[in-house]
């Protein structure tokens, strides 16, 4: 029981849920203060405060992360992905794999063999014509589809009876696992027969196999979701999820701190709360991982830095350690990949990025950079001096460039700050290389897969006519074929050695300075059990039907 929102605090408990109904709830929800919101009684239910809106709750239109707090309550993938970046059966018996035979040794024919007692939320069983109707939506020109890649390369599906299906891959893809595992399969008898599958009323009243039914949607305030009681896994443990929205930072940490709100997501506690948070009497404040790392990225096309060795100097002139530290309270990690240190293809072998500025000008000394009559270094006409972008409006990165801008400056290198609106940041300026330099979080992977073809393939540079996110503009040729290899090998300690290779010949070419791999600020009641982050997802509510009141 959660002593703190239980009958005696609040002014809602589950007896009158129960007798008010639907209804009720919604009269109670929208017209009663915060604090009544934060009832609940031993039987059980959560309330979870996110600082964005979920608007889209069909998983496969295109969608922002938060969304994705709520599908993974109501909707099941084939398989999931746990906090080690393993794989385990959700809606199958079985993951497939290499070597149980669920996928052939060249990586070109699937079997896939469902679990037989799985019931969507209206009664109808779950079978293999689902699955089919799931791929095949992702696939169909006429379906806005969030994402087509992976899906696009599968053929010839065929459902061998209600739980086995088979199918062909054009060509060997392995960061598949990755993708079905956020890949949530929806009902073939509600939207197969739509005349126009993006405009259904399942985006307003979806239906799942998942732990959770959807309740209702007050926009501007919350979701309601429900038990599902036929839920063929272990749980759902609590009768009801409410995710509340709450975009005011400092509300939503306030609502934490009285326990109006049981969880706070998403964006979380700020780092300068972050010591205050965890002294909150009956608070867990738990600092969960994430896959995005920060960078200093170059445009490598640019002229200044088309000379290697300005890399390496800017690199050696950047105090990493205090910027975590000073400016981010120490909550992150220094890092020298792009791939998370919890991903099992991390290479622990990478230098450490040494920090000295003394050798940095040494470095630019002999590669024929020297200063200027202003005190700027220049070479064959070319100063060296550039913009750095971020989107306006991020103090604590401002505050982080501010430094840089410093310590560059005293080796006789030219920082000029540049920050842009959101929209023009993320437009043409970032796609089509348009900068000089950007300050940026990149969350480079697919949930647990090191494939990075999008972020460092050649053929991903856009601004050179190819289709992808290399904005820097980063072109090596081993890499490019390292990154072929990798993504058509299957077994992991095969692929490890290619990706540790990929990671070095990045960290030597230096496109980009990691600085450290961010962490998010999470909080929950201390009595809520279950709540465990997870790296490889987007969202910290991705297991939700496992949390219970201790």
């Amino acid at each position: 029981m959660n002593s703190e929102n239980g009958p005696k605090g609040a002014g809602i408990n589950r007896r009158r849920l129960l007798q008010t109904g639907t209804a009720g709830i919604t009269l109670m929800m929208s017209g009663l203060s915060a604090r009544r919101l934060s009832a609940q009684d031993a039987s059980g239910q959560v309330i979870i405060g996110f600082s964005q809106e979920p608007t889209v709750m069909h998983p496969h239109m295109p969608h922002i992360e938060v969304d994705e707090g709520i599908h993974f309550n109501i909707f099941d993938p084939l398989f999931t992905v746990d906090p080690e970046g393993k794989f385990q059966p959700a809606l199958v018996t079985e993951v497939p794999t290499v070597e149980n035979g669920g996928i052939s040794e060249d990586g070109l024919n699937w079997r896939i063999k469902l679990r037989d007692d799985v019931t969507w939320h209206d009664g109808e069983p779950f079978s293999a014509k689902d699955v089919k109707f799931t791929i095949e939506l992702q696939q169909d020109p006429n379906f806005g589809a969030m994402r087509r890649t992976g899906h696009e390369l599968v053929r010839n599906i065929q459902i061998v009876n209600d739980h086995e299906l088979t199918w062909e891959m054009e060509s060997p893809f392995a960061p598949y696992p990755a993708i079905l595992s956020w890949t949530f399969m929806v009902p073939e008898h509600i939207l197969g027969g739509a005349e126009d599958p993006n405009q259904t009323d399942f985006r307003n009243d979806p239906v799942g196999t998942g732990a959770f039914k959807f309740g209702e949607r007050v926009a501007g305030n919350y979701i309601l979701l429900n038990a599902n009681t036929e839920y063929f896994g272990d749980g759902p443990y609590l009768e009801k999820a409410i995710f509340r929205y709450i975009p005011d930072m400092t509300v939503l940490y306030t609502q934490f701190r009285t326990g109006d709100i049981d969880v706070i997501g998403l964006q979380g506690i700020q780092p300068d709360r972050y010591e205050q948070a965890q002294q909150i009497e009956g608070r867990t404040v738990v600092k969960m991982p994430s896959a995005t790392v920060e960078s200093i990225s170059f445009n490598t096309e640019a002229p200044q830095f088309k000379d290697p060795e300005v890399r390496r100097a800017l690199s050696l002139a950047l105090d990493r350690n205090s910027i975590v530290e000073a400016i981010y309270y120490g909550i992150p990690q220094s890092t020298e990949s792009f791939l998370p240190k919890e991903s099992f293809y991390y290479n622990q072998d990478l230098p450490v990025a040494e920090y000295d500025v003394a050798k940095a000008a040494e470095v630019l000394d002999a590669a024929g950079w020297m200063p200027g009559a202003d005190g700027i270094r220049e070479k064959d006409g070319v100063r060296l001096s550039f913009k750095n972008s971020t989107t306006a409006g991020n103090s604590v990165r401002e505050q982080a460039q501010q430094f840089i801008q410093q310590t560059y400056a005293s080796i006789g290198v030219d920082m000029q700050i540049s920050n842009l609106p959101p929209a023009v940041m993320w437009g043409e300026y970032w796609m089509m290389s348009q900068f000089d330099s950007v300050m940026v979080g990149i969350n480079y992977t697919t949930g647990p897969d090191p494939d990075v073809s999008n972020y460092l393939s050649s053929d991903g540079i856009s601004a050179q006519g190819g289709a992808g996110q290399n904005t820097w503009q980063y072109h090596n040729d081993k890499v490019d074929e390292l990154l072929k290899k990798g993504g058509s090998l299957f077994v992991p300690e095969e692929r490890k050695v290619v990706y540790d290779e990929i990671q070095m010949l990045v960290h030597e070419d230096r496109p980009f300075l990691p600085i450290f791999q961010y962490a998010n600020l999470r909080g929950h009641k201390s009595d809520l059990e279950g709540f465990m982050a997870n790296v490889n997802v987007r969202i910290e509510t991705w297991n939700v039907g496992q949390w219970r009141w201790s």
